[in-house]
């Protein structure tokens, strides 16, 4: 257990690492661009009070991304086959994003009445509503969270743990840890387990990049067509009628549920990762 969950921290801390340092390159490079001084860019950086833009963000991401698939292909720290392809798992991937698609409005119900602190929900909306915000969140964002987080850190802890729940909720916790914003926590806990479990049953990241695009595209597209409902919360969107609130947090427990009966009965372990 030990070398496994070292081995786990040490793939989050360059995960982390990589986001902030490329972020740090970006911003020094954008506002040279823009004509500031090296040593006032060089203050703000030391100081913490970056003022970090949408393009600088996705900029970021498209660059981060690409550096960490390098670095964990090259370390060999993930692996990838097309085992799980060949297989065929239209249904898994069918039911998979059902199954996205029934966390939604439960999440969205438990954040509005929790009140956790929130700390750049304004940036990621901002990330969103800029054209290249799709491929930053939805696209880079599932591709290299799911193959580091359920390929490398849950894979190292599903090796040295004995109860695979355990691994499977070790990694769901630092999955949340991650995202530094306490209002998303709970949800990217939540989806963290459902992945966590997926992976392990498949030993693919394929269908949790199915859930993941399918939760972070449903987040880009209410957004983009209905900008209202950022600062709008479930009850308020209903006219405050609890009744319809329920029902609709009901509604997607009846396509959550069967969704994951679907996904235990059709998910097989055929390879190692894919």
């Amino acid at each position: 257990m030990k070398k496994s969950f070292w081995d786990a921290l040490l793939y989050v801390v360059v995960f982390v690492l990589a986001q902030l340092l490329v972020s740090y390159v970006v911003f020094f490079i954008w506002k040279m661009a823009e004509g500031q001084e090296a040593a006032t860019i060089l203050k703000d950086i030391s100081q913490g009070t970056m003022p970090l833009t949408a393009p600088m963000l996705i900029v970021t991401q498209a660059v981060s991304s690409l550096i960490l698939l390098i670095i964990f292909f090259l370390m060999r720290w993930c692996r990838v086959s097309r085992a799980y392809l060949k297989s065929k798992p239209i249904g898994v991937l069918f039911w998979a994003a059902i199954a996205a698609l029934g966390t939604i409005i439960p999440s969205e119900l438990f954040q509005e009445y929790i009140k956790l602190p929130d700390n750049n929900t304004d940036l990621l909306v901002s990330m969103m509503q800029n054209r290249w915000g799709y491929l930053a969140i939805c696209i880079f964002a599932p591709l290299v969270e799911e193959l580091i987080f359920r390929g490398a850190v849950l894979k190292a802890l599903l090796e040295g743990m004995h109860n695979h729940w355990a691994a499977i909720v070790l990694s769901a916790a630092l999955f949340a840890l991650v995202h530094f914003n306490p209002v998303q926590m709970p949800h990217a806990f939540c989806l963290g387990l459902l992945l966590g479990w997926m992976y392990y049953r498949t030993g693919s990241v394929i269908p949790g990049i199915a859930v993941h695009w399918v939760n972070n595209t449903v987040a880009y597209v209410v957004t983009n067509l209905f900008p209202q409902s950022i600062d709008t919360g479930l009850s308020e969107m209903w006219g405050g009628d609890m009744v319809r609130v329920m029902l609709a947090v009901a509604f997607s427990l009846c396509i959550f549920i069967p969704a994951v009966v679907q996904l235990h009965l059709r998910m097989r372990r055929v390879g190692q990762t894919t």
